[in-house]
């Protein structure tokens, strides 16, 4: 959870302002290879990313060994991705509702021309792996596995992620798809160029890590277990927007836990820098009917500051 929390921020700061807002959507086959128990599943605007060298810098310093990995694998793949990718996403899922361990798959969208990278790999002689119909090509030496689902989708990651994602994409275990509460969160958010979606147990986390002390309080024992999900939105067009919707069962649950956050928030503040101030001034924390809603919107400078800041230090480690 906290991998995936780092590595939206890292996607995001990708997106500066100035550059079009695009949609980033994942095809049905893309959705399809996700296995159904996802925990988060990120999608970013990978092109519009790869357009700023300084929002590739700021990546660089933030996103985690894990993910870095996977980005490293996908660059020896073959792969021009300055190029071929539109979008990318990371989901972490469970292999089944009863196991905690979570694992992480990525899933990249674009034009790939699949004869020149076989051709590429047949030169490097780099052999494929079968699973059933499905051929399998090692990234690099990174231990990575890569799978062209068709033209415009590949899967890619370690061996035993990426045989649950090709199990629940050919039909032999439950996939993303009937996953209804996801994918109801899903159509609320994935108009914008960077969002996230969290299930229940992944938003409880999150939360906790927002709150910091105050999630000792008895009233977050009391209503963390009536948090159902969670989406959350950055856009970088005139100055920076995030926009976060925790969903819960009724208004008490909602308006309770937008009052713990503004405590949260108010305590922050006291002993927060000028900067974390001035960044929790900018941040509107309220209820509508069952969700809580936090609304943080700022400049592109302030944002920039906010970056060097303990707070933001904080949430990313």
């Amino acid at each position: 959870m906290k991998l995936l929390s780092k590595a939206v921020l890292a996607a995001a700061l990708g997106v500066l302002a100035g550059l079009p807002a695009m949609a980033a959507q994942l095809s049905e086959d893309a959705r399809a290879a996700i296995p159904r128990d996802v925990q988060q599943l990120i999608v970013v605007d990978y092109r519009a990313m790869q357009n700023s060298d300084a929002a590739m810098n700021l990546k660089a310093r933030i996103l985690p060994p894990e993910l870095k990995e996977l980005e490293r694998a996908l660059k020896t793949s073959g792969l021009n991705d300055n190029h071929d990718i539109d979008e990318l996403a990371f989901a972490a899922f469970r292999s089944s509702p009863s196991v905690d361990y979570t694992r992480i798959i990525g899933i990249a969208q674009g034009q790939f021309s699949l004869q020149d990278i076989l051709a590429n790999f047949r030169k490097k002689k780099v052999k494929a792996t079968k699973i059933r119909d499905n051929s399998l090509y090692p990234m690099g030496g990174s231990g990575m596995l890569v799978c062209f689902l068709n033209p415009t989708t590949m899967v890619f990651g370690s061996s035993d992620s990426i045989k649950y994602a090709l199990d629940a994409r050919d039909g032999l275990a439950p996939n993303f798809l009937s996953n209804d509460s996801m994918m109801q969160q899903m159509s609320a958010v994935d108009g914008e160029p960077i969002w996230s979606i969290l299930d229940q147990k992944g938003t409880q986390m999150m939360m906790r890590g927002v709150l910091g002390d105050a999630s000792q309080l008895a009233d977050y024992e009391t209503v963390k277990k009536r948090l159902l999900g969670s989406r959350y939105t950055m856009n970088f067009n005139n100055g920076v927007k995030f926009n976060l919707d925790v969903v819960t069962p009724d208004t008490i649950t909602a308006a309770t836990m937008s009052s713990l956050l503004n405590a949260a928030a108010l305590y922050k503040k006291m002993s927060g820098t000028a900067v974390e101030k001035a960044a929790i001034d900018s941040t509107a924390i309220d209820s509508n009917s069952g969700t809580l809603q936090v609304r943080f919107a700022t400049s592109d400078s302030q944002f920039e500051s906010l970056l060097q800041s303990p707070l933001f230090q904080s949430v990313v480690h």
